[in-house]
């Protein structure tokens, strides 16, 4: 069996990333002469070549485009494998508290929950309910939830997060408003429409997204009513009293018999994603990264 150092190998996967070894070296905070030894030593235990430089930087050979494909695996594995026996040192072989709104994640939030379980034996995750987003987020400062999962903007600097899913706009309208005959509206359509605001939004940012506030033309969208819920939003939608604007899988998950659902077709894209503290197992996070994009099909790059 090869004997690989994980060092030698997390030292390439950097350099593959930069595919500029002065980068990867400040990035790694090494000199370039020690990460260029490292990655020899690496090529000698595997009796390959991984890299070629050029004149502006490197290239992966074949060999190390491989490598590069597998290795970032290795080191998440080794670090979940890491954590699991830090945990059954301590007794504990891990909890992981899940914090969801029902309306957001009923398509996936057990899966997940099954998913993470079986990848990581002797992991338990619990999922713990709340209705707004505002909950959630209290549940993440206290510690009570290592992760929640949020619709985007956050508006605060205090969390990271990862996209798990991008969902068009629809609007809530009374099926007597003339709107409602229509198969899609646009932004333009509801420019003098009222937007209710229930008492879920996390920050003005937040808001103003949900709102579609500016408009394309630059005006502002009409600040409706607040109200307590979403139950009561729709239920003022159904009396003409204002429209609400959600993203496309809440039409399919809260109960609306009063109101009906349009796309809005130019109105920008929700995305819901996975929200973290620095406290939060950083490997069992980037594993629910991983799982959650897996169940629903769909893949972001960025962690911000």
């Amino acid at each position: 069996m090869i004997d690989l150092d994980i060092r030698q190998l997390q030292s390439f996967l950097v350099v593959a990333a930069e595919l500029n070894i002065t980068r990867a070296s400040a990035r790694l905070h090494l000199s370039q002469q020690t990460l260029s030894t490292q990655i020899q030593q690496l090529e000698r235990a595997l009796a390959v070549t991984l890299l070629v430089r050029t004149s502006r930087g490197v290239l992966l050979t074949p060999a190390g485009e491989e490598l590069a494909r597998g290795g970032n695996a290795v080191v998440a594995d080794l670090g979940a494998l890491t954590e699991r026996v830090q945990a059954a040192d301590r007794g504990n072989l891990g909890k992981l508290q899940l914090a969801v709104c029902p309306y957001a994640t009923s398509l996936f939030a057990t899966e997940v929950a099954d998913a993470m379980e079986a990848a990581v034996p002797g992991l338990e995750v619990d999922l713990t309910t709340v209705h707004t987003p505002p909950a959630e987020r209290e549940l993440l400062l206290s510690g009570e939830a290592d992760a929640a999962f949020i619709w985007l903007p956050l508006g605060d600097d205090r969390f990271q997060h990862a996209v798990v899913r991008t969902d068009p706009r629809v609007v809530a309208l009374s099926p007597k408003h003339p709107l409602a005959e229509q198969e899609s509206v646009t932004l333009a359509d509801l420019a003098d429409e009222p937007v209710l605001r229930p008492d879920i939004y996390l920050s003005e940012e937040n808001l103003r997204h949900w709102m579609a506030d500016p408009r394309p033309d630059g005006t502002a969208a009409q600040r409706g009513p607040e109200v307590e819920k979403v139950e009561d939003a729709l239920m003022m939608v159904a009396r003409r009293k204002g429209v609400w604007l959600a993203p496309e899988p809440l039409s399919r998950w809260i109960p609306a018999t009063a109101v009906v659902w349009r796309t809005v077709t130019d109105a920008e894209p929700s995305e819901l994603a996975l929200v973290w503290t620095d406290r939060a197992p950083a490997q069992l996070i980037a594993r629910m990264i991983a799982e959650v994009r897996t169940i629903i099909g769909q893949s972001e790059p960025a962690l911000v």
